[in-house]
């Protein structure tokens, strides 16, 4: 942990706790490790996710019941 690291108190559930406790023993890898590794890709996932919808911003819209109207006139529904 770097010198630049902030001190925070979590709560887990109990069975995660364990299941967090037990992933570290057994990679070598402290629980702070394994919580800020997870932390980042949740972060890169949800800046993935926002980078999709920015880049559908101008793509037409269809309501649900358009979707039907239009799958029942093809023959599909």
């Amino acid at each position: 942990m770097s010198d630049l690291s902030k001190r925070s108190t979590l709560y887990f559930d109990p069975d995660l706790h364990r299941a967090l406790r037990i992933k570290a023993a057994v990679t070598h890898r402290s629980v702070s490790e394994i919580v800020n590794d997870a932390l980042r890709h949740a972060l890169r996932e949800d800046q993935e996710d926002l980078a999709a919808f920015e880049e559908r911003v101008a793509e037409p819209t269809i309501s649900y019941e358009e979707l039907l109207d239009d799958l029942k006139a093809n023959g599909k529904l």
